[in-house]
């Protein structure tokens, strides 16, 4: 008989005397954790890292923090990274590795059968909330789940605007999701996500807690009300309508951003409390350009899985900007475990690397291999992409050096990411480079049962 993971969690929690509660330092309470979770918010997307349009908060948390330039989702569009990001494991572990179908597009200009990808996580996947009860913490899921119908049955604590939907049908009132109380026609949705999130914290008290913010925004469609889109027409009258709109969805989640900052400082020093702001995958092009990077959401270019990523709080010595440390949202998870003094249960095989050290401290993390899986295709915009934005296909990085490995063509990719924009294919010119990390990708596919499209 085969035991859930839930079961297996809770026999080994039993085993080792209870999950939460390991060695740590007592010098302080462990602390109460926002993550803000934008929306195919791509990298180049706030000011400080290039766009074209203001982002004051985002850039003060930055400011006052820690940005990481080298941040990296899981996977290139929602359903896989966010998956990653509340499980801490990876695609293989959980199953969720695109955007249900995995094969999109016309099915004659297929060459391979894309395996089939779960469209939720299983309820005995363990979530980060699930992990931090044992610890004290009381937690939310506010905004967009995408993972099954309510974040409750995955061990969050109150729920609200989320279910198996990837996207809003409005970002104005009424938007008709569950448990949002509706407001004034035309509330933009991301403001009054934050008025519960803020009711949240306030009820939590003294109690330490988990809120995830999990912003709607600024996925499509890209919509802002009368008087936000008049105002960008005049901060920025030489970008096009497209451009205002989208920079007012951005300056929506900015200002969520600064509501928060704003609520922390209030409770004072009492409550020790780090915002930890980062998006699901990279900007969706023909809205964004994503800057110097290659491509969008839907590839494995720097485009498609590059992240903002800026953390916040009391323990975090700020002003301080990391360009050498790449990070995944798999990090996250170790990460809260090790602030929390919780213990995982052993029998996830959590893929990430605790940051708390690389946080405070300024120290470097030990060298290692990054990974991402995407079997499956996506269609692209005929004059950008032709057929596909991607078709099936692996990467992985190691330091500068990124190799991707297409597999209907068997085509492999290698750059060197002191220059960004991947233009340069240099698998010929370092010929032994190329064939180190595509054995290591290989051994980490066998090793992780990787599922593999076929052959038709």
């Amino acid at each position: 008989m085969k035991l859930s993971r839930s079961l297996l969690g809770l026999m080994s929690c039993l085993i080792l005397g209870g999950c939460a509660q390991i060695p740590q330092k007592s010098e302080s309470s462990p602390p109460s954790v926002i993550l803000v979770l934008a929306d195919d918010l791509g990298w180049a997307d706030i000011s400080c890292q290039g766009s074209a349009w203001a982002t004051p908060a985002i850039d003060q948390l930055a400011a006052e923090g820690v940005r990481l330039t080298r941040a990296y989702s899981n996977g290139p569009n929602c359903a896989p990274s966010r998956a990653c990001l509340m499980t801490g494991l990876d695609v293989a572990e959980h199953g969720v590795f695109t955007v249900a179908p995995a094969a999109r597009g016309k099915k004659e200009n297929r060459k391979l059968i894309p395996p089939k990808t779960r469209r939720t996580l299983e309820d005995d996947e363990i979530t980060i909330a699930e992990m931090l009860k044992d610890s004290g913490y009381r937690s939310a899921h506010i905004g967009k789940w995408h993972l099954g119908d309510d974040p409750r049955s995955q061990g969050f604590d109150v729920s609200i605007a989320g279910d198996r939907r990837g996207h809003p049908k409005t970002h104005l009132a009424p938007w008709k999701l569950p448990h949002l109380p509706e407001q004034e026609d035309g509330t933009e949705l991301a403001d009054a996500l934050t008025d519960h999130a803020i009711d949240f914290i306030r009820e939590c008290g003294d109690q330490p807690y988990l809120l995830v913010l999990s912003h709607y925004a600024v996925h499509t469609p890209v919509q802002v009300s009368e008087a936000a889109l008049k105002r960008w027409q005049k901060i920025w009258p030489e970008g096009t309508r497209r451009q205002q709109k989208y920079a007012a969805l951005v300056e929506s989640v900015d200002r969520s951003v600064s509501r928060l900052m704003d609520e922390v400082r209030a409770a004072g020093e009492g409550r020790e409390t780090v915002i930890l702001f980062t998006s699901d995958n990279g900007g969706l092009e023909g809205f964004t350009d994503n800057g110097p990077l290659r491509g969008g959401k839907g590839m494995l270019y720097e485009g498609g899985i590059r992240v903002p990523m800026i953390v916040w709080g009391e323990r975090i010595p700020g002003g301080r900007v990391n360009t050498q440390d790449p990070v995944q949202l798999t990090d996250l998870v170790p990460t809260l475990l090790e602030w929390s003094r919780t213990r995982a249960p052993e029998s996830l095989p959590l893929a990430g690397t605790s940051l708390v050290s690389l946080l405070e401290d300024g120290t470097p993390l030990p060298q290692r291999d990054l990974y991402w899986h995407f079997p499956a295709y996506l269609s692209g915009a005929a004059k950008r992409h032709g057929l596909w934005r991607t078709t099936p296909v692996s990467a992985i990085m190691r330091g500068d050096d990124k190799l991707l490995e297409f597999f209907e063509s068997g085509e492999r990719q290698l750059y060197d990411l002191s220059d960004v924009s991947e233009e340069r294919n240099l698998s010929e010119e370092r010929p032994e480079q190329a064939l180190n990390l595509h054995q290591r990708l290989i051994r980490w596919r066998e090793d992780r049962k990787m599922p593999m499209p076929s052959t038709p």
